[in-house]
């Protein structure tokens, strides 16, 4: 085994949420997406495999061309250290835009600032400013 890569399937919008992760996160960026063609299984021109870092974290994703009754839920999340209050602050706005917070941004007894939400794609973030 040589590493072991985060995985998520979307339902159509893989390749926007690559690039609203990638653009909301310094030191990311898409490294290759495959796509579907002509009369192939997924819809022309959907994202069959991609990769993509966030903070140099891999990640693959896909548009399944299956539609399935499930989606993202909050019990698989994506941990954020922040470095900053205005960095935390800034990505919290973002990815609570379009999405739903699971606990509001505050003090808590385990971290000077912390927050956890679901993005507007439905994938789950907690971030934490560490006392």
């Amino acid at each position: 085994m040589t590493k072991v890569t985060p995985f998520l399937m979307f339902q159509g919008n893989a390749e926007e949420a690559m690039n609203y992760y990638t653009s909301l996160l310094e030191d990311s960026e898409i490294t290759s997406i495959t796509r579907y063609g002509a009369n192939e299984a997924g819809a022309e021109g959907s994202v069959m495999k991609a990769t993509f870092t966030l903070k140099g974290q891999e990640f693959m994703c896909i548009d399944s061309n299956i539609k399935h009754e499930f989606t993202f839920t909050p019990s698989f999340s994506l941990f954020i250290t922040c470095d900053t209050e205005e960095e935390i602050d800034r990505i919290y706005e973002s990815l609570t835009d379009g999405g739903g917070v699971l606990m509001p941004l505050a003090d808590y007894s385990f971290s000077k600032k912390f927050g956890w939400v679901a993005d507007k794609f439905g994938v789950s973030w907690q971030l934490t400013l560490p006392k």
